[in-house]
């Protein structure tokens, strides 16, 4: 029998930040799952656009000259090759849309470079 991903279920099996969770994959995208806190970092992705979307609680990404604030229920494209840094206050649950094999510090590398492919 065919079975739905139920996007909370998944996000009560994991509780570390900043280290997206592969819930799916369509063609060569991966649909990630992510808590977030605290700053992340200044960082690039000059392969792809990367797709943030806020399924609960409040996240920022910071650009050089701006930022744009996103509420549960909203999503942002960052277009490729624009720097650029997330922050939430509090904790956040966003999906991220990417290719496979992105890293999630792009064209940087830090402590909160995560292993990529990483199933929930």
């Amino acid at each position: 029998m065919l079975k739905a991903i139920n996007i909370n279920d998944k996000l009560n099996k994991f509780s570390d930040y900043w280290s997206p969770k592969v819930i799916g994959e369509m063609n060569n995208y991966q649909f990630k799952l992510a808590k977030v806190k605290g700053q992340f970092i200044w960082h690039s992705h000059k392969e792809t656009d990367e797709t943030f979307i806020v399924l609960n609680g409040e996240l920022i990404i910071e650009f050089k000259n701006e930022k744009v604030k996103l509420s549960k229920g909203e999503l942002y494209i960052v277009p490729k090759g624009v720097e650029h840094k997330p922050y939430a206050k509090d904790e956040c649950h966003i999906m991220l849309i990417e290719p496979k094999g992105i890293i999630n510090t792009g064209n940087r590398s830090s402590e909160l470079t995560s292993k990529n492919d990483n199933w929930v």
